[in-house]
């Protein structure tokens, strides 16, 4: 029986990015070298129209500020960049923010926060919350402050609410996450099963970034670095979309039973067939595009409540 094969664009570059690095056989990869590679990220997106790019910081934390013509500037996504902790950048995922913002009709700063294995947990938290706490006093009202984040960025927009609870501050009404990757300890269910059909993840490369993030930090069930281990009472509206073939889904799957279980209004939506992180694809894949549409249907439903 043959091997599956990639579907469409986003499958293709995760399957190029690791055939090349094979080539390098048993060659150790600095983090630099991956950091180069997964900028190509965007390489999945097309460019989205009418969408004006600012290079800025907000809270001490440098970013891109995407503005799609005609949006809200009082409405703000905070999107938290995946990349297991230590790639990925405003670079990887400016089109891809830039796409969500449209959708939805709000503008998006796409954070360059500090990354491991330089910066150790909790400081990528801590950056997001810094940028939540700037557009506050700035005079942006919580509910129009969405973090936004996919793989481990939906890991860090998660756990960046749980700080702000322990800070007393004021939460925002609405998450949204993408795939995103909670589970510390690397034992997932679909990091087997769905091995084949993920063309990214391994178990050996989430392990590697377990150790740049948390190692000497904390301990894989830490709440805060795993949000698997969190009580989700009283969380704000929550959204998660992820793919049924890729290897993190039993993390979305989780998450979601959490959520429900402490009385969170969540939504979870499940891209058959899709990729790790498949709206990457915005603008060149229909599942891509209506799950940016799903997105701003809830978005706007929940404003309105």
């Amino acid at each position: 029986m043959s091997s599956p094969r990639p579907t469409d664009l986003l499958g293709e570059i995760y399957e190029h990015w690791i055939s090349e690095l094979g080539k390098l056989g048993d060659a150790p990869l600095s983090t630099e070298l991956l950091r180069l590679i997964f900028d190509d990220w965007q390489r999945a997106t097309a460019e989205p129209e009418n969408v004006t790019y600012q290079s800025t910081s907000i809270g001490g934390v440098r970013g891109i500020l995407a503005t799609p013509a005609g949006s809200d500037p009082k409405q703000m996504l905070i999107l938290m960049h995946g990349g297991g902790f230590a790639l990925g950048s405003s670079a990887s995922h400016r089109k891809l923010g830039g796409h969500i913002a449209k959708g939805l009709g709000t503008v998006c700063f796409i954070a360059d926060f500090r990354l491991a294995p330089e910066f150790k947990f909790p400081a990528q938290i801590h950056d997001g919350v810094d940028i939540y706490k700037a557009l506050l006093a700035d005079g942006f009202s919580p509910e129009n402050i969405t973090p936004v984040g996919d793989s481990a960025g939906g890991n860090l927009a998660l756990s960046m609410v749980f700080e702000m609870m322990n800070q007393g501050l004021p939460l925002p009404h609405q998450v949204i996450t993408m795939s995103p990757w909670l589970n510390m300890e690397n034992n997932g269910i679909t990091i087997e099963t769905n091995n084949d059909t993920d063309f990214l993840i391994t178990r050996e490369g989430l392990q590697g970034n377990i150790d740049r993030y948390i190692a000497g930090a904390t301990e894989p069930t830490n709440p805060m670095a795993n949000p698997l281990y969190q009580d989700f009472t009283g969380y704000p509206r929550l959204y998660i979309c992820a793919g049924d073939i890729e290897s993190l889904f039993d993390d979305s799957v989780r998450l979601n039973e959490l959520a429900i279980a402490a009385g969170v209004d969540v939504t979870f939506s499940i891209g058959e067939g899709m990729q790790h992180v498949y709206p990457f694809l915005a603008g060149n894949h229909p599942r891509a595009d209506e799950e940016i549409q799903r997105m701003a249907a809830w978005y706007h439903a929940g404003r309105k409540k």
